[in-house]
């Protein structure tokens, strides 16, 4: 099988069967003779060591210009919450792309925020709020699982450096936006099921975390954290067929 794991970051594989893609900045300095030599600048401590566990087996590849494999050539096209952070069009797109490269009845396994349960979760904790069950005070980290990267304009860490190295690297690097951070739409069962329809998949299925229609796929470990529970809590995970 040829599976494909894209937007990777730092959550790969390391079966041979799964070829590791992603375009991240870090990722691009790793790489770079000349950028790497900005590393500590840019990140210490927690960053740094972000930074340092970076795989050696991830293909750089911008794949908001296209999937870098043939037509027909892979078997399984996977990611996991990068799909809310392209432009609406680019998603579009992305998903047509993702049909290209699978071969007829190939999978395309997506997980995305799931925007039903973030708001049925929000709902809960307000109802809980007026009735006295729940803290007022937290209320805003059920607002914020909703929006914070949404409305996020500063890139999550800036904001610990020192004043100048804080400036020097939002100069440098971007906003938020331009670091790719930010959500710029969500998904639910509905909306994304029908994107997939549009783009020509069938057979579009909700799964659970830990349920999948390609072989052995628990045996990657994509979708499980280092206990075998779920990696991304409040996940929608859909499955469709080419």
């Amino acid at each position: 099988m040829v599976i494909l794991n894209l937007g990777c970051g730092l959550k790969t594989a390391t079966a041979m069967d799964v070829v590791n893609i992603d375009w991240s900045f870090y990722l691009r300095m790793k790489r770079s003779r000349v950028l790497s030599h900005l590393v500590p600048i840019f990140a210490r401590g927690e960053r740094r060591a972000r930074f340092d566990s970076i795989a050696d087996n991830i293909v750089v590849h911008n794949l908001a210009k296209g999937i870098p494999f043939a037509d027909a050539s892979v078997d399984v096209v996977y990611h996991s919450h990068m799909l809310e952070h392209l432009d609406r069009h680019v998603a579009e797109a992305f998903l047509v792309e993702a049909l290209r490269v699978l071969r007829p009845g190939g999978i395309h396994r997506i997980v995305v925020p799931d925007l039903e349960q973030l708001c049925r979760a929000y709902l809960a904790h307000l109802a809980g709020c007026d009735s006295g069950h729940e803290k007022p005070h937290e209320h805003d980290e059920w607002v914020a699982a909703l929006l914070e990267q949404t409305a996020r304009k500063e890139a999550a860490g800036t904001a610990k450096p020192a004043p100048m190295r804080r400036k020097l690297e939002n100069v440098l690097l971007g906003d938020a936006r331009k670091r790719g951070e930010t959500h710029q739409w969500m998904y639910d069962r509905v909306n994304l099921t029908e994107k997939l329809s549009q783009a020509g998949f069938r057979a579009v299925t909700v799964c659970d975390f830990d349920q999948s229609t390609i072989p052995d796929w628990n045996r990657r470990g994509l979708d499980l954290n280092a206990e075998g529970k779920q990696y991304k809590p409040h996940s929608l995970y859909l499955e469709a067929v080419k």
